[in-house]
């Protein structure tokens, strides 16, 4: 987790309205671990969304970046009250919050969930794969592996990298590319933070139950329509028996 780039930001907005124009201030902390070295304090002043003077505790000083910011920077810098101040504040915003905020949240861990599934290979020497798709799972780091009647796959494997879906949790799919076997037992093994122990799922080689459950419908539909044409032919047979032939001349 000490690698994650992450911004937490503390917003404090001056509004200073006249004739439309704003000018606002913006406190944020930059870090990527709890250690104090890499913690960032930055403060920002905006007018009209540009930002004019800003405070930096890697620089322990204002920079200005234009005119008006350059004198600000000059003049705050020159005094050793609002200097002091502006260097306190990492202390007191950053340390103490982003310490909160590893324990309450970045420490935080997802079970991931997992999807076996087959398809047929575009190419190659082996005539089916498998794929096994892993959902929904935090932290970023895992390991997903396969299984041959207990043994690790090391070859005709391939995945893709954790694929982020914008809401802190990951997905990964492994394919394997192989050449059915009678008896054989294939297993997607998935390792990660969450887990006490390696999440094992057996391939099942049997129907999928949405194909049997298509094929049971189907059936239903072709007994239904059976049963309905012999009442049908029935209904037909009796009524034939009851009437009275008339010979025409």
């Amino acid at each position: 987790m000490a690698s994650s780039f992450l911004s937490f930001s503390l917003l404090f907005i001056s509004l200073y309205t006249a004739d439309g124009f704003r000018m606002y201030s913006l406190d944020r902390c930059v870090f990527n671990s709890t250690d104090p070295k890499d913690i960032e304090y930055i403060r920002s002043y905006y007018y009209q969304k540009v930002e004019f003077t800003r405070f930096s505790s890697s620089l322990g000083k204002y920079v200005g970046y234009t005119e008006y910011g350059v004198k600000n920077a000059e003049a705050w810098n020159n005094d050793p009250s609002i200097l002091a101040q502006a260097r306190a504040a990492k202390e007191r915003y950053c340390v103490h919050n982003i310490g909160i905020d590893y324990q309450n949240a970045l420490t935080k861990s997802a079970e991931p969930y997992v999807v076996l599934s087959s398809t047929t290979p575009s190419g190659g020497k082996h005539s089916a794969m498998l794929v096994c798709s892993v959902f929904d799972f935090y932290p970023k780091k895992i390991k997903v592996s396969w299984l041959r009647d207990g043994k690790e796959v090391t070859s005709d494997v391939t995945s893709t990298d954790e694929l982020a879906d914008a809401d802190w949790y990951y997905q990964v799919h492994s394919h394997l590319e192989y050449t059915p076997r009678s008896g054989e037992k294939i297993s997607c093994v998935v390792e990660h933070a969450s887990l006490r122990e390696p999440l094992v799922t057996d391939w099942d080689p049997s129907m999928p139950e949405s194909e049997r459950n298509k094929i049971a419908i189907g059936a239903s539909g072709l007994i239904l329509g059976l049963v309905l044409s012999l009442a049908g032919f029935i209904y037909y047979k009796r009524k034939a028996r009851g009437r009275i032939l008339v010979p025409s001349n």
